[in-house]
């Protein structure tokens, strides 16, 4: 942000001179944070308004301003910033009869996810992560007879698609709570601190809707081990407010977080051992890949050929999550044959698995299965 040099060169002399006359009758500011970590930096809040608001008048005195341009503070936060959200006449000067109006960093309200549908029923397979949930469901229909034994920090763990965020909802369903869900990538914001105010919220919220689950998925994105950090960006701020929640310095009486991940071995080990429970999600057998393919085929809108033999299919897609047999196989068959009008056949399924093949995700897809 610069003074009033920083106005258009285009502009004429006169209507400098108006802007800076009539000057800016309202800014509204929303605290964005420092542009560099430090230790010793405490990230500010403005605690009286009109206070502040001569404060800013007297420090940004004769300064243009622009919606979406930085004001940095210069004498009590050197170089924290605040981001111009609205201003009124745009491009104007900020004056002695400035308004200043502050948006709070916590005014998008954390809501949690809607009402489901989702059952254990619905998750096919991992019945030995559904026997351990039953543990969580204790906790959550009766928090206090568990006292400082509570299942507070859960981590589920295993390959992508196997279930976990569907075992979370059905979990949440199943106990009637709230469930809280976000992705660990959300916590990375454009300035350091941001993640660690969204988590802090995120557990408030959390708070008030006790009991309640959170759910962080693709927990490795924050969490990664940190010998190997500097090769993705510092995210330590992040993973010290997450511990500091998680180690209950302050109690979140009837609050449980489960965290996901298909990288366990990735892990910064002080976050992994914070979790009291771990979970394993496996990869289908032949038995529950056939049960996912008739599940999800009996949503089709297309028939299938009466000689699709969906055993057969389920034996030869070994390692295949449940997600890729939906997204890689059926629906890659499905809209083959939605473009030929036709029914769905062999020939599509054979077909989504040459190509599953070729990406040399999978090596067991055989060709010719169906000759």
């Amino acid at each position: 942000m610069r003074s009033v040099q920083r106005v258009s060169k285009k502009n004429s002399v006169k209507t400098q001179k108006e802007r800076v006359e009539s000057g800016a009758l309202l800014v509204s500011l929303k605290p964005a944070g420092y542009p560099l970590r430090s230790s010793l930096h405490e990230y500010p809040e403005v605690f009286e308004n009109n206070v502040f608001e001569f404060y800013a008048r007297e420090q940004w005195n004769g300064v243009v301003v622009q919606s979406g341009e930085y004001l940095f503070d210069r004498r009590m936060f050197p170089d924290f910033a605040f981001k111009v959200v609205n201003v009124m006449p745009e491009g104007s000067v900020i004056g002695q009869s400035t308004v200043f109006l502050i948006e709070d960093v916590n005014n998008e309200e954390v809501l949690p996810e809607p009402s489901n549908n989702v059952t254990f029923d619905d998750v096919i397979g991992q019945d030995g992560a559904k026997h351990k949930c039953k543990l969580i469901m204790k906790f959550l229909d009766d928090p206090e007879q568990f006292g400082k034994w509570a299942p507070r920090n859960v981590l589920f763990y295993g390959p992508s698609g196997t279930g976990k965020t569907m075992l979370a909802k059905a979990l949440a369903s199943a106990t009637d709570v709230p469930i809280l869900p976000i992705k660990a990538t959300q916590l990375i914001g454009e300035f350091v601190g941001d993640g660690a105010r969204q988590l802090h919220q995120l557990y408030d919220r959390a708070e008030e809707l006790q009991p309640c689950i959170i759910f962080i998925d693709e927990l490795d994105a924050i969490a990664l081990d940190r010998r190997f950090q500097e090769l993705r960006g510092d995210v330590v701020e992040i993973v010290n407010s997450l511990l500091t929640e998680m180690d209950g310095i302050e109690a979140r009486e009837g609050v449980c977080t489960i965290a996901a991940t298909n990288r366990i071995e990735s892990l910064d080990p002080a976050v992994r051992s914070r979790f009291e429970e771990e979970i394993d999600f496996i990869l289908p057998d032949s038995k529950e890949r056939l049960a996912i393919l008739e599940s999800n085929i009996a949503t089709f809108p297309v028939e299938l050929e009466e000689d699709v033999n969906l055993k057969t299919l389920a034996e030869k897609t070994e390692k295949f999550s449940g997600r890729d047999l939906v997204e890689k196989i059926l629906k890659s068959a499905l809209h083959a044959a939605i473009l030929e009008d036709s029914l769905v056949g062999n020939k599509h399924f054979e077909e989504a698995l040459k190509r599953t093949a070729a990406s040399s995700l999978f090596k067991n897809s055989d060709e010719g299965m169906f000759t």
